[in-house]
């Protein structure tokens, strides 16, 4: 049979993240090409102690079904922490528990756009959001990165350009792909810009708790007097990523049409899933558990680092990240990057991902690869910095 699919996945591929991941499936690969947390991240005790109690003494309520809009214990928990640790939140603003910060920015997407609309991002961008808004067939315009944040002159040109663009999607702390971080000052100039030319920001923030080096900047939802800031956050890398909790705070009537989207997606995230994280927030040193997350990406990040200064060509460049999972790393502009890639994962294992799956359009160059330091061992991070080290001499 000759199936008649959507228009839609004409603008959809697979991921070129999980096809390089295919790879990663062999134990001898190092999975320099993975967004995971460290295996030694994960706080398996207390997750399990925490499980066994709610399923002994909550069962009905972790195994029913709950409400749309989430967990009410756990959206106290992340509307209290939004606005006492991290200053958002305001009081037309409301808090919506999904799937993953994925799911948020989904059908945030779905309840502003229609066919054709403008979205103007990073470029490179995180692939999962560039494929969401593609699959919602919105028309990408991408803004290059500078070296602290998303060029602001060139934003203002893609507004003038496109006086119908509906959001400005950005990643401002340790960026996927980049890991660079947004400055307070382009901060504040994006969100005048958003107000000046009435668009909305969908700001993503799933790494905003990892910071190991350098002062925290504040988000520029703290600066949302209008409710044009849609703050999307995720549990995924501070807790499990398994899990699937993430959440949306946002203006009042941005989060009603959210959860109508969300009604007809997938009635309401996994309770169980929610209320482990709603017992992790408030009876585990929750604070004390991200300064130990820090520590941990903080040794990963500098161990590769420094190797990649003892073994990297003197002629490729790398961001140095303050935070997050990852860094970019970018070959003289004469290297052909994707057969680069893809000699090293087939005939010397070490997986890395392709620059071009973070871009929003197949026809943008590139000679960037992204790199993970969270997911391989240290042995595996010496080992593999070395291999494409020589491979780059």
């Amino acid at each position: 049979m000759s199936y008649k699919f959507s228009e839609k996945m004409d603008h959809l591929k697979p991921s070129v993240i999980r096809e390089i991941l295919k790879y990663s499936s062999d134990p001898a690969v190092i999975p320099f090409s993975a967004g995971n947390p460290a295996p030694e991240a994960f706080p398996v005790e207390k997750v399990q102690a925490i499980s066994a109690n709610i399923l002994a003494k909550e069962p009905i309520a972790a195994l029913q079904y709950s409400i749309t809009e989430g967990y009410p214990k756990l959206i106290e928990a992340v509307t209290n922490d939004l606005k006492n640790r991290l200053h958002i939140g305001a009081d037309t603003d409301r808090v919506i528990i999904t799937s993953g910060a994925q799911q948020g920015i989904d059908l945030t997407v779905k309840s502003f756009c229609s066919k054709g609309d403008v979205i103007i991002c990073e470029s490179p961008s995180f692939v999962g959001s560039l494929n969401a808004f593609k699959a919602s067939e919105a028309t990408l315009v991408g803004v290059p990165m500078d070296e602290d944040g998303m060029n602001m002159e060139q934003l203002e040109d893609a507004l003038k350009a496109n006086p119908t663009a509906k959001l400005i999607y950005t990643i401002p702390n340790f960026q996927n792909p980049s890991g660079i971080t947004m400055s307070m000052e382009k901060r504040r100039k994006m969100y005048q810009l958003a107000k000046q030319y009435g668009v909305c920001i969908i700001e993503d923030n799933p790494y905003g708790d990892l910071r190991f080096a350098g002062e925290d900047v504040p988000a520029i939802k703290t600066l949302d007097e209008d409710g044009i800031v849609i703050y999307c956050g995720s549990f995924s890398k501070v807790l499990s990523p398994g899990l699937r909790v993430g959440f949306v705070c946002a203006n009042a009537d941005i989060i009603q049409k959210i959860t109508v989207l969300k009604q007809t997606n997938d009635v309401h995230t996994n309770i169980l899933a929610q209320m482990v994280a709603y017992h992790f927030m408030t009876e585990c040193d929750f604070v004390g558990h991200l300064e130990n997350l820090r520590k941990i990406y903080k040794h990963k990040a500098e161990l590769m680092l420094s190797e990649m200064d003892k073994h990297f060509s003197k002629n490729v460049t790398w961001t140095i990240p303050q935070g997050g999972l990852f860094l970019w790393c970018t070959l003289p502009e004469d290297q052909d990057m994707l057969a680069f890639c893809q000699d090293a994962v087939k005939n010397h294992k070490v997986a890395v991902v392709p620059g071009n799956a973070f871009m929003t359009s197949d026809d943008v160059p590139t000679t960037s690869f992204r790199m993970n330091y969270s997911t391989p061992t240290d042995e595996q991070i010496i080992a593999g910095v070395k291999i494409l080290g020589d491979l780059m001499k």
